[in-house]
């Protein structure tokens, strides 16, 4: 399965703003749209942390797709309400729009010991 990670900081004073709209995602009542977007994205697995860097906070994601490109781009161009509210959500606290979409990180290393 495809798999990306990446991180994006969060912008100061936003950190609550963030863990409340994903908290609502996991476990609120955003759960069952977020649950049908990810599913329309074609999303398998997505996973969110929050980093505390010594220059402020970041987010960590983690998502799988079968199409990862697809995903992208169903999640930065649906009209769906959800998606609408997600995209203005991560410009809220990421200063990103999805949109224009997201640069891809270049990986470094990559290890796996074959087991």
């Amino acid at each position: 399965m495809p798999s990306l990670a990446f991180a994006i900081p969060v912008l100061p004073g936003k950190t609550d703003a963030d863990r409340e709209a994903m908290g609502s995602c996991w476990r609120g009542e955003r759960r069952a749209a977020y649950e049908d977007a990810r599913r329309r994205a074609g999303v398998t697995k997505e996973a969110v942390w929050i980093q505390a860097t010594p220059n402020g906070d970041l987010a960590v994601v983690y998502l799988e797709a079968d199409d990862l490109e697809a995903a992208f781009n169903t999640i930065g161009e649906s009209g769906e309400p959800f998606d609408q509210w997600f995209r203005d959500h991560v410009e809220d606290v990421h200063g990103i729009s999805l949109a224009d979409g997201l640069p891809t990180p270049e990986p470094i290393l990559d290890y796996d010991s074959g087991v």
